[in-house]
């Protein structure tokens, strides 16, 4: 059986900065894993045919990922991706185990929080574009997150306080 350990939130929450430290901690307690960054699995324009929304190829990109890291012996994904949570089905097909145990963590922060970070984050085109798509993402997410998922607000917080607290739900 794995376990899997699902990371979501709109920009600028900390999803990532998390999931390193996640890591971080699990190593210093010696606890196999790893650890994949979701956002990097459907970057590619324009959309394959067939997958407007990217999600195929997402699939099959991190099916590939883990094949690699389940023939080293590993039961212990963290998988972070803005819509994580809501993606569990594809996540469990990607893994090939039915059986695969799910803990969702939404991360949430307040827009002024989300915007000081994202401007620090951006230094491009597209600050004001991620402001919006990330106020959109925090109401479709806490609209729509499944029964049982772990809400850890991260404003004002350390990522070890936070990633602490995400491994405490987790193990």
């Amino acid at each position: 059986m794995y376990q899997v350990l699902l990371i979501g939130g709109p920009a600028g929450v900390g999803k990532s900065t998390v999931g390193w430290e996640v890591s971080a901690q699990l190593q210093a307690r010696d606890v196999p894993h790893c650890l994949v960054e979701g956002d990097i699995m459907d970057q590619i324009h324009p959309a394959p045919p067939g997958d407007p929304h990217r999600a195929a190829i997402t699939e099959r990109n991190l099916a590939a990922i883990w094949a690699n890291y389940a023939e080293l012996g590993q039961r212990r994904l963290i998988y972070t991706n803005t819509v994580s949570i809501l993606d569990a089905p594809l996540v469990i097909r990607a893994m090939g185990d039915p059986a695969t145990v799910v803990t969702r963590v939404l991360l949430t922060a307040g827009h002024d929080t989300v915007r000081e970070r994202l401007a620090r984050r951006e230094i491009g085109s597209q600050l004001e574009r991620h402001i919006e798509r990330s106020a959109f993402m925090a109401r479709h997410l806490d609209e729509n997150a499944p029964h049982g998922t772990i809400r850890i607000d991260t404003d004002g917080r350390t990522i070890t306080d936070i990633a602490t607290q995400v491994c405490a739900a987790w193990l």
